[in-house]
């Protein structure tokens, strides 16, 4: 697909999962001076909201949008993430010197190992901070810190796009990435935790200024439970991500008694307030229970 010619430095922009975050983004990086050639929107409420965000998107399919894209942005829930990534390199699509990356909190580059493997620039950007959908986000960002994991050569790059939507880049390795992630879910995604746990999990992922990097979020999640209620829960376990429950409560095991006891509790009563409030199947429910009641594997 032909279109014009960009000034130096911009990219072809294509989003992949049109939900609260990638449209957000999206709308962040072409007001950076991006073009925004497509984006993948498979519900009625994704693809309202990239009416909204991403105006002259067109809606395509994931195979479409990958194509014409030097910038792939890929916002899928993080259980999805890698076997995406899997299928669209089975079929060839990614080339080399294309740029992907994913907005998971608990990954690295590892799922975007497929892609990498064919030449494609993978880069992990993952925005601190709790979203609407709608635009008050694309503000918030200026206030909002990103953990970003790269190559070495693709540091710079990330952060660059970190500063152009407005954002903080703050480095995170690869192996502290789901240490980085359930610091994060433990304080924004349950209103009630105590800050300090979540400061402490972060201190052991190598943050030094855990306030600098959890202000913003607990901010925009308070005012995210005053406005909407249970409307507002979001994270793994309103998700149904069980595979990302389990990978918090591995982690968990090299922490104090205080913060295991607390996640198990307070991922119950998210399940049940998100069942009750129509927001997470019976399916999903069941699933996220299995993970926090699986005995802990003995050496």
């Amino acid at each position: 697909m032909t279109t014009p010619p960009l000034p130096p430095g911009r990219l072809r922009v294509g989003v992949v999962g049109a939900g609260k975050v990638g449209a957000v983004l999206g709308a962040a990086l072409a007001n950076a001076g991006h073009l925004v050639v497509s984006a993948c929107a498979v519900s009625e409420a994704s693809r309202a909201r990239a009416a909204a965000l991403l105006p002259d998107a067109p809606i395509r399919t994931v195979d479409e949008v990958v194509d014409e894209s030097d910038l792939v942005l890929l916002a899928v829930p993080d259980d999805t993430l890698s076997g995406l990534v899997q299928g669209l390199a089975t079929t060839g699509v990614w080339r080399l010197g294309q740029l992907a990356l994913h907005t998971s909190g608990r990954s690295g580059l590892a799922p975007l190992a497929p892609a990498i493997a064919q030449g494609v620039g993978g880069m992990a950007i993952h925005p601190a901070m709790s979203f609407t959908g709608t635009a008050m986000d694309v503000e918030r960002l200026r206030d909002c810190c990103f953990g970003v994991t790269a190559p070495p050569e693709l540091i710079a790059p990330a952060c660059a796009l970190v500063v152009e939507m407005g954002g903080e880049p703050l480095v995170i390795d690869e192996f502290d990435r789901v240490r980085y992630h359930l610091g994060l879910a433990h304080s924004a995604n349950y209103l009630v935790t105590l800050v300090v746990q979540a400061a402490q999990v972060l201190q052991g992922a190598g943050v030094e200024d855990t306030d600098r990097l959890l202000r913003p979020l607990l901010s925009a999640a308070l005012d995210n439970a005053l406005r909407q209620g249970d409307s507002a829960l979001t994270g793994p376990v309103a998700r149904g991500d069980a595979g990302t429950v389990a990978e918090h409560l591995e982690v968990l095991e090299r922490e104090t008694d205080d913060v295991r006891e607390v996640y198990r509790v307070l991922a119950e009563a998210t399940v049940a307030r998100a069942l009750r409030g129509r927001r997470l199947s019976e399916a999903g429910a069941r699933s996220i229970r299995e993970a926090l009641d699986r005995p802990k594997e003995t050496p």
